[in-house]
């Protein structure tokens, strides 16, 4: 697998159900040994298992264009499985109705293995940021 936007968040972005800037939007760190990411079918939070932790909202967004970007996040303290999969959300605070946005599978640090520290993620400072629609 490589790094994907799910098809149904990118519908929602175009039907102007998913702002960047304008949402609560979250990362969270998935084991791929719970979670196998079918991005043309898996639409909300609930569609997804095996969530190891889960961030505070994404802070400083940006969409210059079309590129989503957001300062870098900490998880704190993680314990837990081993996480291959960092997946992206609207949170509205219902999982059934939190869209997903990206799959990352592939990053600098991918798989960690939390000791009860704090993880931190740097998004990518390269053109594409996050992701780019």
């Amino acid at each position: 697998m490589a790094n994907r936007l799910y098809d149904l968040g990118r519908e929602s972005f175009l039907k102007g159900e998913i702002s960047w800037s304008g949402d609560n939007i979250k990362a969270c760190l998935v084991d791929s040994a719970s979670y196998t990411p079918d991005t043309a079918v898996d639409q909300f939070f609930d569609d997804v298992s095996g969530v190891v932790a889960t961030s505070s909202n994404l802070a400083s967004k940006t969409t210059t264009g079309g590129v989503a970007d957001a300062a870098d996040v900490t998880f704190s303290a993680v314990t837990g499985n081993q996480s291959e999969l960092i997946v992206i959300y609207q949170d509205t605070g219902t999982p059934s109705t939190s869209r997903l946005v990206a799959v990352v599978d592939t990053a600098t640090g991918l798989p960690v293995t939390p000791n009860g520290g704090d993880i931190v993620v740097q998004w990518d400072a390269a053109v594409n940021k996050i992701f780019k629609l």
